[in-house]
């Protein structure tokens, strides 16, 4: 079931998409990146950047969302990413949390807070 932005996607009443954080990183993420099938189609490809947060909602409704972007860089051959958008950017706030395996021992990737600002780096503002 592919999605493009302007469409939703009809899942049957009563389905409901809730996997742990190692559940999305090890058979969606990683299959993902290492172009495997997916278990199912229901993420959506979509680049964030051409978005405004607020938009989002008309994309995939008020709940949880989960979607694939592709990561820029800021700068071709650094490691930066580059997270500006139209109006604003996302800039990381808060400390990195680790993702760990079920058993708990091992971390597998790290879960990183985002807040959208208006306006550009330094004098953005903070948007709720």
């Amino acid at each position: 079931m592919d999605k493009d932005a302007n469409s939703k996607i009809q899942l049957p009443p009563g389905f409901r998409f809730h996997l742990s954080y190692e559940e999305l990183i090890v058979h969606y993420l990683r299959n993902k990146v290492t172009s495997s099938p997916l278990p199912a189609s229901f993420i959506a490809e979509i680049d964030l950047y051409n978005y405004n947060p607020w938009e989002l909602p008309t994309l995939f409704g008020e709940d949880e969302w989960y979607f694939f972007t592709p990561r820029d860089r800021k700068y071709p051959n650094g490691v930066r990413p580059n997270r500006a958008t139209t109006s604003g950017y996302w800039k990381p706030t808060g400390t990195d949390k680790p993702i760990f395996t079920s058993c708990g021992m091992k971390s597998i990737t790290v879960k990183k807070a985002l807040v959208f600002y208006k306006g550009r780096p330094p004098k953005g503002s903070k948007t709720d």
